[in-house]
């Protein structure tokens, strides 16, 4: 089942450096079997752009690209999706559990926001290459976000 993530990003807040890459180990309920998850990054930036041929002359291109030939350009807000798959460390240990019941590490750990946080660094630090993961970022609430860099 496919997992997605979103966080967006313009170009007025170009900080916007979540990493949200990640899956490890999985505990396949029952099985030995591993299961796949996926994440998607969604970036957003502003460029423009002029259609314009040069193998055809500056009437064939008006006629080709119409209003896009625009010797200034057009501008687009773009949309970029990035997925990536792999063991899936979030969803599987966490998605409709209960924290302190059903997730080890909390047995013995309060259960707060920020030591979610901690965990899903952690697991994902193992599964990532050096240095590659900058941030985890949760939503608690629409006005509750706990933020953790690994420090």
């Amino acid at each position: 089942m496919p997992i997605s993530g979103h966080l967006g990003s313009s170009t007025a807040s170009r900080s916007s450096y979540n990493l949200f890459a990640a899956m490890a180990e999985s505990c396949a309920r029952g099985s030995d079997a591993e299961r796949v998850g996926y994440i998607t990054r969604v970036q957003s930036f502003s460029a423009c752009h002029r259609l314009h041929s040069l193998h055809l002359s500056d009437e064939e291109n008006r006629s080709v690209y119409g209003k896009c030939n625009n010797p200034n350009g057009h501008g687009h807000n773009y949309k970029v999706e990035v997925t990536v798959r792999g063991k899936d460390v979030i969803m599987t240990p966490l998605d409709h559990k209960h924290l302190d019941k059903d997730v080890p590490h909390f047995a013995n750990v309060v259960s707060t926001t920020e030591n979610v946080a901690v965990y899903i660094w952690d697991n994902m630090a193992k599964v990532l290459p050096p240095n590659l993961l900058y941030e985890i970022k949760i939503h608690e609430t629409d006005k509750n976000i706990v933020i953790y860099r690994g420090q």
